[in-house]
């Protein structure tokens, strides 16, 4: 048994799909089970990761969870995975794990979330992936509404964006396979694009002719402040208009774990074709 966290997201859901569709036997964490919809074949179960004590029943016979990063009481939260037995964790965390600024908000949850699984004492496997293809989805509202022109931040940022199809593959491996404890996985796509590749590659599958205008940095702030605790908007302008991440880097990591090659952008923006229309 397989307790998912985030089973209506990204990459939890692709995880819990592909469980499901292998006969694992599932359980999708969700707040609330009469409200939630996760992906056919999986068990939701109650349970809030900002509440670790709210857990014992979804913990109960699980051999392995799949786990975000962030909450409120990660060493509690690992406590009581300890408690239920579980023989590995399998946490996303991100690149960003790997900046030395600790002010930066989204390395610090990261960091703080990898120590607390190191220090529980249960079976680790930790994913760091690149950025998200997914996060293109940031996008749809300006292309639905008929606007040819995408606007965006960072302009000049290369990315080596991965499909979360990809990152849930990886995932599925350290779950069901040997080998994997104590390992630090970097799942990132074939190619490092521009944000002006993607909206290239977006307006071929959708048959339009998209382009793309980058925002200045001014304009970005205010637009993401708009969405964001502030914190946040410091740590993405840290990242990329600082310099102190580079996910540019294309590794080999889905393919020597899951023997098949990562996903293209336009393979993800052919499956997601629809949200933008």
């Amino acid at each position: 048994m397989i307790l998912v966290s985030g089973a209506t997201g990204n990459v939890g859901g692709e995880l819990a799909r592909r469980l499901a569709a292998s006969g694992t036997a599932v359980r999708a964490l969700v707040r609330d089970p009469a409200t939630s919809e996760p992906p056919a074949g999986a068990e939701p179960v109650a349970g809030d990761l900002d509440h670790p004590e709210s857990l014992v029943g979804a913990l109960k016979g699980v051999d392995g969870v799949f786990l975000l990063s962030g909450y409120a009481d990660m060493p509690g939260l690992l406590a009581e995975i300890d408690r239920a037995g579980v023989g590995k964790v399998v946490l996303l965390s991100g690149s960003a794990v790997l900046a030395t600024d600790t002010k930066n908000v989204i390395s610090r949850y990261m960091q703080e979330s990898e120590r607390a699984v190191r220090e529980s004492g249960v079976p680790w496997t930790f994913l760091r992936p690149s950025g998200f293809m997914s996060n293109t989805l940031q996008w749809a509202p300006q292309i639905r509404a008929g606007g040819d022109v995408v606007r965006a931040p960072f302009p000049d940022v290369r990315v080596a964006m991965v499909d979360p199809y990809d990152i849930a593959a990886v995932a599925a491996e350290a779950l069901l396979g040997d080998g994997h404890e104590g390992n630090i996985y970097h799942p990132t796509g074939p190619e490092a694009l521009l944000p002006a590749d993607r909206v290239r590659v977006l307006g071929e599958v959708l048959g339009r002719e998209l382009r793309f205008e980058g925002q200045t940095h001014a304009e970005a702030r205010e637009d993401m402040i708009g969405s964001m605790p502030v914190e946040y908007v410091e740590a993405f302008f840290g990242f990329y208009a600082d310099g102190k991440l580079d996910e540019s880097h294309v590794l080999p990591t889905v393919r020597e774990v899951t023997g098949n090659e990562p996903r293209t952008f336009a393979q993800w923006a052919a499956a997601h074709a629809d949200a933008f229309r």
